[in-house]
């Protein structure tokens, strides 16, 4: 499916679940992401999330909630059996508010039965253009083909623009509370990826690549990253490919005793790691591993490379 034609689905669930309505709401969208909330009681929300692969429909969009609940993750797991065509996040969507207002013992929503309704049609068809009863010859159909890839391309190349949305009066930047120098790297990664784009070798995905963004964007914002606890740098310049330098731990661990005795002996005081993400992050952890100094037992195993619970898919 196309860009403009994902953006068409999310535009038209917006225009039915607005920020104001009493069950289920749109918080937030972008052509690989949604942000939901279903209203239980005016105390109690539910905040869903759905990013959506760049396969899409052919690979169903990806869902998880803000919530330890099981029955929650069962509703979830359930939005798996629905595998309808090419409006299959408007059948999901439906299927995921009966479900939750079935749990909750909530009265069906009649707005649900509009996700069955078609997409609005697009503003421009070939027979408006042309009557019904005009040819189009060979030469105006490649010109019009040739317009729709543009307007695909330029679509696509949106999502790399390197210009921002003005802030809506009192609402923040994403970019508040970032100093300068970060935040000339992220435009500089911003152009890289438009560049790739533009030449076909673009690398990682686009999910996972504005996941590692904002990602980044809060470690830049963070009081730990700001008072120098610890310090990124991408390697290469690579989004997938970070090096972290650890600067300070506990004072009263071992480690720090053992960073002192590090000091004195070769002048280097922090803990060097290298994180390695795929292009299917957030859904697959990065892989982690001690570049310096060499550091044994724990959960460091051979070559420095890390082995905990908090990396792995559980």
């Amino acid at each position: 499916m196309s860009v403009s034609g994902l953006k068409a689905e999310l535009k038209f669930l917006e225009s039915i679940f607005d920020p104001n309505h009493e069950r289920f709401r749109i918080i937030d969208w972008k052509p690989d992401e949604l942000s939901c909330q279903f209203n239980v009681t005016r105390e109690k929300l539910l905040i869903i999330h759905c990013n959506i692969t760049e396969s899409y429909p052919s690979t169903p969009p990806i869902w998880f909630v803000d919530s330890d609940d099981p029955s929650l993750a069962e509703v979830l797991e359930r939005l798996e059996d629905v595998r309808k065509g090419s409006t299959l996040l408007l059948q999901q969507l439906k299927r995921l508010i009966c479900d939750l207002c079935r749990l909750y013992n909530l009265p069906q929503h009649p707005d649900v039965e509009m996700l069955d309704q078609p997409l609005p049609a697009a503003p421009i068809t070939q027979e408006r253009k042309h009557g019904p009863s005009d040819e189009v010859t060979s030469e105006e159909e490649e010109e019009e083909d040739m317009a729709e890839q543009d307007i695909d391309l330029d679509q696509d190349l949106d999502h790399y623009d390197m210009k921002e949305e003005e802030p809506a009066e009192g609402k923040k930047s994403e970019d508040d509370g970032i100093e300068k120098e970060n935040l000339a790297i992220l435009e500089k990664i911003r152009k890289n990826q438009r560049q790739d784009h533009l030449n076909g070798a673009v690398s990682g995905s686009v999910q996972a690549s504005d996941r590692l963004m904002k990602e980044l964007r809060e470690i830049y914002r963070s009081q730990s990253y700001k008072t120098g606890i610890y310090s990124v740098e991408l390697v290469s310049d690579s989004l997938y490919d970070w090096h972290i330098k650890l600067k300070k731990v506990d004072p009263d661990s071992p480690l720090h005793s053992d960073l002192q005795v590090l000091k004195e002996k070769e002048g280097v005081d922090f803990i060097l790691l290298n994180f390695s993400y795929k292009d299917n992050f957030p859904f697959d952890p990065p892989f982690v591993r001690v570049v310096s100094p060499v550091l044994s037992g724990g959960y460091v195993l051979g070559g420095g490379a890390l082995c905990m619970e908090l990396l792995t898919k559980q």
